[in-house]
């Protein structure tokens, strides 16, 4: 974008990164840390760079949106000049932010298990799947293809094919299909269904007469939980170092972030990452006073980073 003003380009700026942070967490599921790029890891010619960062289960980090302040340096180079109200000639102000195909790899390493994928039902393209049990059997088909119209509020499939349906509840799962919907014979006749969740293979027996209900009031739970699951995950790998020794160490040993005080040199980072292949992944817009000094240098601190080896 080109805007008149600094003050215009940086809201811009500030606005597409909050757009970011809360598709990750309110759609993908995934939490980020909300910050600004040093000098180093910044868009070269920039006047500031902002980012997430999200945690992989590996304890990787991961550069998952990125919005880019340009100040007017890019439009002096060439030329971009706009007409202002007092009719003179002003250079623009520029912005630039973009999020990638590499979030697909985030949702796969963020929430994925040994059975397959396991997708955030906001962004899932089959939300729920039908599996009729025993479907040779007369009505069983036609009940199934009846609860896929009552459910025809969510993105929701019947599994009609003649494959068994142990390889039918298998493919749902690998394919991270949030909510499974068995029916067979028996829960036709009991005039119920079982509702399984593909995080936590879950099983629930539900009324038929409250399908919708209980389904719709299932994707929010797991939407929800799979979140806080994610949150905690990175919580519980997200550490503190207060000298190069500890950080090392940390580093070395404990796979994720770590929150470190640094003091502001470019040295510093080199130093770090020559030694750790560790690289500064964010300056958090919330800050901490971890302690006084440098994790790499022992001289006056003036900014909590969070650091940690990345894809």
């Amino acid at each position: 974008t080109a805007h008149a003003t600094a003050q215009e380009a940086e809201e811009r700026t500030i606005q597409m990164l909050n757009l970011y942070a809360d598709f990750c967490e309110e759609v993908l599921a995934i939490p980020v840390v909300r910050g600004q790029k040093t000098d180093k890891e910044k868009f070269a010619g920039a006047e500031a760079t902002y980012t997430i960062e999200s945690l992989m289960h590996d304890g990787k980090a991961l550069q998952s949106g990125t919005s880019h302040n340009f100040g007017d340096g890019f439009a002096k180079a060439f030329g971009i000049q706009y007409a202002a109200k007092d009719n003179t000639l002003q250079y623009v102000h520029q912005t630039s932010w973009g999020m990638t195909t590499r979030m697909i790899g985030a949702l796969i390493m963020v929430h994925g298990d040994n059975n397959g994928l396991v997708l955030p039902p906001r962004i899932a393209p089959v939300q729920v799947m039908i599996v009729p049990v025993q479907q040779q059997k007369e009505g069983v088909l036609d009940k199934a293809f009846e609860l896929c119209d009552v459910l025809s509020g969510f993105r929701v499939k019947v599994d009609d094919s003649d494959k068994s349906p142990g390889w039918k509840f298998s493919e749902s799962e690998m394919r991270g299909i949030p909510v499974r919907v068995e029916i067979g014979p028996r829960d036709i006749e009991n005039n119920v269904a079982v509702l399984v969740r593909r995080d936590t293979h879950e099983k629930l027996t539900v009324s038929l007469d409250e399908l919708a209900e209980k389904v719709g009031e299932l994707l929010d739970t797991i939407q929800h939980d799979m979140l806080e699951r994610a949150r905690t995950h990175r919580d519980a790998h997200t550490y503190v170092a207060t000298n190069f020794d500890e950080f090392v160490e940390t580093i070395n040993e404990k796979p994720g972030f770590v929150k470190a005080m640094w003091c502001g040199c470019k040295e510093c980072e080199d130093k770090i990452k020559e030694a750790t292949a560790a690289t500064s992944r964010c300056i958090p817009f919330k800050q901490e006073q971890l302690s006084d000094k440098c994790v790499c240098c022992g001289k006056p601190a003036t900014k909590m980073v969070y650091w940690g080896r990345a894809y």
